[in-house]
């Protein structure tokens, strides 16, 4: 198996090591360095369970090999906040029930910070169509969607940068 070698920064912490070329994203992130928080639901790039973020933007990490991440920056579900610091959406998924089982949650965190950079997404609509890209199979998004709006309500107080 060919070898690359690969800089990349995860969860504020700098990685550099030689890896296998097909390696997926989201298969080293789990495997090799055990962040269990970005799921893999369907391998397919259909269900958005494995989202994280890379320099800002969500991807599937089911669909990105490593090798394409070298020189950028990750953020994982555990990058973002902590069990007693928890980041605003977090908190906004909490206080409004916004998960039952947690399968795709972290997924549909990331998509949450994503569209609280797109200024112009608040309707409702908006958010639910927004959420294509993400499968819930407990929730119905009712509580997804009215915890997306409650950050996004905090967000336009607050500024805040991933």
């Amino acid at each position: 198996m060919n070898k690359v070698k690969v800089n990349i920064k995860i969860n504020q912490e700098y990685i550099s090591k030689a890896v296998d070329a097909n390696i997926l994203l989201s298969d080293f992130l789990r495997y090799n360095l055990k962040l269990t928080g970005t799921h893999i639901g369907c391998d397919t790039s259909q269900c958005g369970s494995c989202i994280i973020m890379l320099d800002d933007k969500c991807v599937k990490s089911c669909s990105v090999l490593l090798a394409q991440c070298n020189n950028k920056n990750v953020v994982t579900v555990e990058g973002l906040g902590k069990i007693d610091d928890l980041h605003k959406v977090q908190e906004a998924f909490k206080n409004n029930h916004g998960l039952q089982c947690g399968f795709c949650t972290p997924g549909i965190l990331f998509s949450a910070l994503e569209l609280s950079m797109r200024k112009n997404q608040r309707s409702e609509y908006q958010i639910r169509k927004f959420l294509d890209g993400n499968f819930c199979r407990c929730t119905g998004y009712h509580n997804i969607v009215k915890s997306i709006k409650s950050f996004l309500k905090e967000k336009d107080l607050v500024n805040e940068k991933v």
